[in-house]
């Protein structure tokens, strides 16, 4: 494990958007406003369900969000893919946190389920991931995980399977 911090705030996620918290050419969140977090408050290699690593996260939200203008005019409700995207953004940070090297990408989830929604009126969105593997050999370096999203602390989606790897070329 890479000796970093086991909690973010939005500053070290900007600096990881930059490229500055892993280094260049490695595990990069995306800047704003698709970064689809505003703070980790837990992080590990070991902790979860599993025992092979978790992350909590949150994302504080407010009418003024960019996308509640344009998803759907006069019915705003955040796009269920944006809470996947945090999901798999939260997911590589982990990864690079472990201290892998690599690039991130996304490969895919097994299953997804939409449950409720995100209007304007909800405050705060809280990530759960627990990973259920996490390998790292010569030619792979991948991490996959169940994930949960809440909404105000109902959950309103959940993922099983989701697949993300780091790569150096």
């Amino acid at each position: 494990m890479a000796d970093y911090p086991t909690s973010f705030d939005k500053e070290d996620l900007l600096k990881c958007a930059r490229g500055e918290l892993f280094g260049p050419g490695n595990a990069q969140l995306p800047a704003p406003p698709m970064l689809m977090m505003d703070r980790i408050t837990e992080i590990s290699g070991d902790g979860g369900a599993h025992g092979k690593g978790h992350v909590l996260a949150e994302f504080d939200i407010t009418p003024d969000l960019w996308f509640f203008d344009c998803h759907f005019p006069g019915n705003p409700i955040m796009p269920g893919c944006l809470g996947l995207d945090g999901l798999w953004q939260l997911t590589g940070f982990n990864l690079g946190w472990r201290g892998w090297q690599g690039r991130g990408y996304a490969l895919g989830v097994g299953e997804v389920k939409l449950t409720g929604m995100v209007r304007p009126d909800r405050k705060m969105l809280t990530y759960r991931i627990d990973f259920t593997k996490a390998i790292q050999t010569r030619r792979l370096t991948m991490g996959v995980a169940d994930g949960i999203v809440e909404a105000d602390g109902e959950v309103i989606y959940q993922v099983k399977d989701m697949k993300v790897a780091l790569s150096e070329s």
